[in-house]
């Protein structure tokens, strides 16, 4: 589904189309490797990465409407229903969108949502040794369903044997992964680079 297309009356339409997807999906497994997923990000990161997003695909500036509708995405990870597993490359806690205030506070929301009871995060890295590196980050949906987004479009798996293919390459990636003290560690570590 290319972009451009999508956002032609602006982004508020691109960050609406996913929630359906969103309410409907009970365990979501998310591999990231150079940003913080959406669904944890703060209002001013969001704004941030959005308005690159405005420029870059020449869109009518909806900014505050794409935004509010975004953050509105956000409340599955409050429904303890719903099962969230993150893994995140380290060079993700080191990608600014924004000034280092933006960044601070979105490192310091990912720091609270560790605590969520339904919500687990995994940080991989950099100076790991490993089996395997993802080549682009993506969105598991239940086993239904997998998200890939490029500059231009959005990508969605459905084939049941392509699914299991990314079902498996998440789990090869969280065996590299910290947990716990060890991934707050990492991002305490990228806090104090600030």
């Amino acid at each position: 589904m290319e972009f451009r297309r999508q956002t032609r009356a602006g982004m508020k339409r691109l960050m609406a189309a996913p929630v359906p997807l969103y309410e409907r999906t009970e365990h979501f497994r998310i591999y990231e490797h150079n940003a913080i997923p959406g669904l944890f990000q703060t209002a001013d990161y969001a704004a941030s990465m959005l308005s690159f997003w405005i420029d870059f695909l020449d869109s009518p500036n909806d900014l505050e409407h794409a935004l509010e509708t975004r953050m509105e995405r956000q409340k599955v990870i409050y429904q303890s229903s719903k099962r969230v597993a993150v893994l995140l490359e380290e060079q993700a806690l080191c990608t600014w969108f924004g000034t280092a205030e933006v960044q601070i506070g979105q490192l310091d929301r990912l720091l609270a949502v560790m605590g969520f009871p339904n919500v687990s995060i995994g940080i991989i890295p950099m100076m790991r040794e490993r089996k395997a590196v993802g080549s682009a980050g993506f969105w598991i949906f239940d086993d239904s369903v997998v998200c890939l987004e490029t500059p231009t479009a959005s990508i969605e798996v459905t084939r049941p044997q392509e699914v299991a293919q990314y079902v498996r390459m998440f789990d090869v990636l969280r065996e590299a992964a910290v947990y716990g003290p060890g991934a707050r560690a990492l991002i305490r570590k990228a806090l104090a680079a600030f």
